[in-house]
């Protein structure tokens, strides 16, 4: 293992998908290292305080891993786990993600008390997001439909969808929470990837620490290399289009032999405009990268930066 090292302490927001996905870490490094000692601290995020007002209006990325980078860069804490969609694509330079573990499921569902999917909504159908991506692609299939926001942690938002109180026929939330929830039995529609493309990098976590050998050689044993390559192309896509505050932008990856492939998405928030593109290469982590940004410019002259210049 690493000198001197047999305690680590692993930061966390305090939801129950925020802690299982750190016991979840937790029982990975375990497996590797038994002779360590792992405690867990929980953090408060800006993004878990604010629950009354859109994501997007708060500032997008970095709302739910600002607090627990602070932690890393005073060694509160060791490492920090995140979904990785929530990780903003520029690391600091005194911080790195030192494992991402095999994927999980990266599809969206429906949750409807009413077991709607999303064929058989009625017309006017009010949907509950707090996501811009979703909500842009929902519409772009049935204009119809109204997307509502809707705030709270993954356990808050499903008691919404079922509580025949609330306006929502339906909210849509990422698969991989609900089943780590041990909840999927409220699953009415899994959407599938052509229907609605997930967020970069949706379904995987990352493991976030100090760029240290002594942190990195630690978290190396849990690192998923198919998984890393992946969700590196959907991340440089994401990046190569500035970061996805402004438009609703998602992104998936593949790898079937030794080929990557690669798919993005780029919507008007209003779901009128779709922009799809796609590239394949080799499967490996220089390559990811490079397709995710030659992605991203073969979108931006798709139509993707008249977007931009619409939302600016």
């Amino acid at each position: 293992m690493t000198d001197n090292h047999t305690s680590v302490t692993l930061g966390t927001r305090g939801s129950a998908l925020a802690r299982w996905q750190t016991n979840h870490i937790s029982q990975l490094l375990q497996g590797v290292w038994p002779e360590l000692t792992l405690q867990v601290e929980v953090f408060t995020t800006q993004g878990d305080r604010i629950v009354d007002r859109p994501l997007p209006l708060l500032g997008g990325k970095g709302l739910f891993t600002a607090e627990l980078e602070t932690a890393l860069r005073s060694r509160t804490i060791d490492l920090a786990v995140h979904s990785l969609k929530d990780l903003p694509t520029e690391n600091p330079p005194d911080l790195i993600l030192g494992a991402i573990p095999e994927r999980e499921a990266a599809n969206d569902v429906l949750v409807s008390r009413n077991g709607y999917t999303l064929k058989s909504l009625p017309h006017g159908a009010l949907i509950g997001t707090s996501s811009r991506r979703r909500a842009a692609q929902l519409l772009h299939r049935r204009p119809d439909i109204h997307a509502l926001d809707i705030r709270g942690n993954v356990d808050t938002r499903i008691r919404k969808a079922l509580d025949p109180a609330t306006m929502f026929d339906a909210i849509i939330l990422a698969s991989a929470g609900i089943e780590r929830l041990e909840q999927s039995a409220v699953i009415s529609d899994v959407l599938p990837l052509d229907v609605v493309l997930p967020a970069p990098g949706q379904g995987a976590l990352g493991v976030q620490c100090r760029n240290e050998a002594q942190s990195i050689n630690l978290l190396a044993p849990i690192n998923h290399n198919p998984t890393h390559i992946t969700v590196t192309a959907e991340r440089a896509f994401l990046a190569g289009l500035g970061g996805g505050c402004l438009l609703p932008i998602a992104a998936y990856a593949v790898i079937e032999g030794d080929t990557l492939r690669v798919r993005g998405r780029v919507n008007a928030v209003d779901g009128s405009t779709e922009v799809n593109v796609h590239l394949e290469g080799t499967a490996d982590l220089e390559t990811a990268e490079a397709l995710g940004h030659e992605l991203a410019q073969m979108a931006l002259g798709r139509g993707v930066a008249a977007l931009l210049e619409n939302v600016r």
